[in-house]
C-alpha cells in the first residue's frame, strides 16, 4: 500500500490557544484574566483559528506531492463504467406497419421518494418488423421435409413430429418475413391428452434459422404445455434472423425440435397434434446503456501550440469504443482525430490525441526536444483558429445503473404503439470511477508488476484491471493433473445485481465467453513464457438449509419466516456474504454453527431448535445427506439452493 504522509505540524486549535497563554503569562504577567469573556482571548482564538486552517493546509502538502508524483508516472483514475442490458419494448397490439425505435430511446426505472429514476438509452436502432404465418412444414429425423401447409389451412389435425416421437423430430414454421430482434408470439391449436410429458419441462426446443444455422430462440411464455393443448407460445428471435429456402418454400424459419430426454425427464409417447396455427410480432428487444449522449459539442479553437488541453463539457466519457469522435476543422472541411493511449508511437502528422475519460480532458501531441538540441513532434497539431468539436460521446454510468431485472418499467421517449417495457435480465456493467486513494493503493502494484504477471497477485490486479466491472476475482496455482505443469487457474465471479427479493440465480453468477475471452486475451500478452492459464468460473457448491426456529408470542410467524429467509441468504451470498460482507471467502466450509447463530439473530426469533445442511447441486436440484459440515475445496464457492425454514409459535 501507499506509504503513509508525514504530518507536518501536529498542533490544533486548542493547542494554540494554550500556548499564547502561557507566552501571556511570561511576556505580560500583569495580565490575568484569562477567562474567554476577555476581548484579548477572544483575539488569541481568532488567530489559533486562522493558525489551524494554515496547519490543515500545510499537511495537506504530501497529499498534493504525492499526487503529482503519481501523474509523473503516467498513473490516471480510472473512469467509470456504464451499465447495460437489454430491454423489450411490448406492443399494445400487432402493428401491420413495422414499427421502428431510433437510437437513444430512453426509458427509465420508475422514481421513487427516496431514488431518482436510473435512465437508459437504446444503442442501436429497433425495428419491430410485422409478421404471419405462411407456411407449416414437417421434418421427422433426417428424412425430407413434407410441407403441410394445404393441410394446416383445410382445419385438418396434423402430427407436429413422428406418430411416435424420436429426438430430432421438427416442426419448422415459416414466417413473412425475417424478424429480428422480435418477440414473435404464436397461437396454436394443439390437442393430444396423455403425451406423457411434463408440461412444466417437455423435451422441446424453439430455435431460428441464422446465417450461422439454427440458433435458440429465448421462450418467454408457453402456455400450450408441450404442445398438448391450446394455447400461446412467446418466442424472442435472436438478431441473425433471416429468410432462407426449406423445400419449396422461401420464409423465415423457426422450428421446434424435439431433444433428448434428461435423466428422469418424462417424453411423448404420442405426438402432439396442431389443427390451426397463427404468428405475429408483438415487440423487440435492444440493448440500452445507462449514459446520456451529448452530440455536436464545440470544445474551442486552436492555438497552433504543440501540447494544447481542452476539457469535455460533461465528464466522465463512457461506454463507447472508441469513446469519442473528435473533428477538426481545416482548409479541406472536418477532418476526423484519432484517440490513442500515448504518443509513442505518433509521428508529427498523425491526427492524433489523448483522453482522459475520467476528467474529460483532451490533450494533443507535445512537442520534445531531442539530445541533440532539436524538436521532434509527437503527433500533428491543429491549425491555428481551428474549431475543434465533438461529433458524440457518452457521460454518466456508476454503480447505481445496476438494476435489478424488471426494474426498468418507464418509457422517456414518445414511441407510437409501444404499451410498455421490461428488461428481463438484471443490468450489470457499473462500475464507479477510481477515486485518488485507490489509486495510491494501485499504484505501487503497478510499478512492482511493470505490466507482467509473475505472481498470483500479479495476475489478480491484471486481472481486474482488465474488466473492472467483475465483482469478484482469484488467482491460484493450477492442477497438474488438470490444467497441465506451470498452471495459474484464474477464477472470475461476475457482476451479478440479485431479483427484486434479494435472491441470485445460479446462471447470474457464471461469466460470459465475452469477459473470460477478454480477461485471457489480456493475460495472455503479459504472461511468463510457458504459464499456461486457465481462466474459468468457480465451482459452485449448492448448499440447501432446513432449520426450525421457534418465534415468540406474539410475533407474526410470517415476518419471521422471511426474515430469516433473508438472513440465511444473506449469509451465504457468494458475492456480499461471509463474516465481513464481502463475499463468501472459496474453499471456506459451511457449518452449521454458524447458520444456527445467524438464525438465532434474527429479531423474533425465541429459540432455534435444529439447522440441518444438504449439499445440493443447483443444475439438476438433487440434494445429498444431512450433514453438519460441508467442505469445499479452494476454487470453490457457496451457493444458496432453495432453503427452507419453519416457524413454530408467534401470533397467539
Amino acid at each position: 500500500m501507499a506509504l503513509p504522509s508525514p504530518n507536518l505540524d501536529d498542533r490544533r486549535f486548542q493547542q494554540f490557544v494554550d500556548d499564547a497563554k502561557r507566552y501571556i503569562q511570561q511576556r505580560a504577567p500583569e495580565w490575568t484574566d484569562h477567562n474567554v469573556s476577555d476581548p484579548g482571548v477572544t483575539l488569541v482564538e481568532t488567530v489559533a483559528h486562522l493558525a489551524d486552517q494554515i496547519v490543515y493546509r500545510l499537511n495537506r502538502v504530501p497529499e498534493k506531492n504525492h499526487l503529482a508524483f503519481l501523474d509523473l508516472i503516467g498513473i490516471t483514475l480510472f473512469p467509470p463504467s456504464a451499465a447495460r442490458t437489454d430491454v423489450t419494448f411490448w406492443l399494445s397490439a400487432p402493428q401491420p406497419d413495422p414499427v421502428h425505435l431510433p437510437t437513444g430511446t430512453e426509458v427509465a426505472t420508475t422514481r421513487t421518494d427516496s431514488e431518482e429514476a436510473v435512465v437508459f438509452a437504446t444503442e442501436r436502432d429497433l425495428t419491430v418488423v410485422p409478421c404471419e404465418l405462411r407456411h407449416l412444414v414437417v421434418q421427422r429425423g433426417g428424412e425430407a421435409v413434407t410441407d403441410r401447409t394445404d393441410d394446416l389451412a383445410e382445419g385438418k389435425d396434423l402430427f407436429c413430429f413422428s406418430q411416435a416421437p424420436r429426438p430430432g423430430d421438427c416442426m419448422l414454421l415459416g414466417l413473412s418475413a425475417a424478424v429480428p430482434h422480435c418477440a414473435v408470439a404464436l397461437t396454436l391449436d394443439s390437442r393430444v391428452d396423455g403425451v406423457g410429458v411434463d408440461p412444466r419441462q417437455p423435451p422441446l426446443v424453439w430455435e431460428a434459422w441464422t446465417a450461422d444455422g439454427w440458433m435458440p430462440c429465448e421462450v418467454d411464455r408457453d402456455t400450450t404445455g408441450g404442445l398438448n393443448r391450446p394455447g400461446e407460445v412467446v418466442l424472442h428471435v435472436p438478431g441473425g434472423h433471416t429468410v432462407s429456402r426449406t423445400g419449396q418454400r422461401e420464409a423465415g424459419w423457426l422450428r421446434c425440435r424435439v431433444t433428448d430426454p434428461e435423466t428422469g425427464q418424462p417424453f411423448y409417447t404420442t405426438s402432439p397434434t396442431v389443427r390451426s396455427a397463427e404468428a405475429f410480432t408483438i415487440g423487440g428487444t435492444t440493448g440500452t446503456v445507462n449514459a446520456e449522449t451529448v452530440r455536436n459539442e464545440t470544445l474551442g479553437e486552436s492555438s497552433g501550440l504543440p501540447g494544447q488541453r481542452l476539457r469535455l463539457a460533461h465528464a466522465p466519457a463512457v461506454a463507447d469504443v472508441p469513446p469519442l469522435h473528435l473533428q477538426v476543422a481545416e482548409r479541406d472541411g472536418w477532418t476526423d482525430w484519432q484517440v490513442v493511449s500515448h504518443f509513442a508511437a505518433s509521428d508529427p502528422d498523425d491526427r492524433h490525441f489523448t483522453l482522459d475519460a475520467a476528467t474529460g480532458e483532451i490533450a494533443f501531441g507535445p512537442a520534445v526536444r531531442e539530445p541533440d538540441g532539436s524538436l521532434r513532434q509527437y503527433g500533428a497539431v491543429p491549425p491555428k483558429g481551428a474549431v475543434i468539436r465533438t461529433l458524440r460521446y457518452r457521460t454518466g454510468g456508476g454503480r447505481a445503473g445496476n438494476v435489478a431485472r424488471g426494474a426498468i418499467r418507464m418509457l422517456r421517449s414518445s414511441v407510437p404503439y409501444v404499451a410498455e417495457v421490461v428488461n428481463r435480465e438484471a443490468a450489470t456493467g457499473g462500475v464507479d470511477g477510481e477515486t485518488a486513494e485507490e489509486a495510491k493503493i494501485r499504484a505501487p502494484i503497478t510499478l512492482r508488476a511493470q505490466e507482467r504477471a509473475v505472481t498470483l497477485r500479479d495476475y489478480e490486479e491484471l486481472a481486474r484491471r482488465a474488466a473492472p466491472e467483475t465483482a469478484r476475482i482469484t488467482c491460484l496455482e493450477g492442477e497438474p493433473d488438470e490444467h497441465g505443469a506451470h498452471a495459474v487457474r484464474v477464477l472470475v465471479v461476475p457482476q451479478a445485481v440479485p431479483d427484486l427479493g434479494g435472491r441470485l440465480r445460479f446462471e447470474q453468477l457464471v461469466p460470459g465467453d465475452a469477459l473470460l475471452e477478454r480477461i485471457t486475451r489480456y493475460l495472455d500478452d503479459r504472461r511468463l513464457i510457458g504459464t499456461r492459464l486457465a481462466v474459468g468460473p468457480p465451482y459452485y457448491q449448492g448448499v440447501t438449509v432446513v432449520a426450525t426456529v421457534h418465534a415468540f408470542r406474539g410475533v407474526d410467524p410470517e415476518r419471521v419466516r422471511r426474515q430469516a429467509y433473508d438472513a440465511v441468504y444473506q449469509h451465504l451470498d457468494p458475492l456480499s456474504g461471509g463474516v465481513h460482507g464481502t463475499g463468501w471467502p472459496f474453499g471456506r466450509p459451511v457449518q452449521a454453527g454458524e447458520v444456527f447463530a445467524v438464525l438465532q439473530r434474527v429479531p423474533g426469533v425465541e429459540l432455534v431448535d435444529q439447522v440441518l445442511l444438504h449439499p445440493a447441486d443447483p443444475l439438476t436440484g438433487k440434494r445429498g445427506d444431512p450433514a453438519e459440515r460441508i467442505d469445499l475445496e479452494p476454487p470453490s464457492l457457496v451457493f444458496s439452493f432453495d432453503h427452507r425454514v419453519r416457524v413454530i409459535g408467534g401470533t397467539a
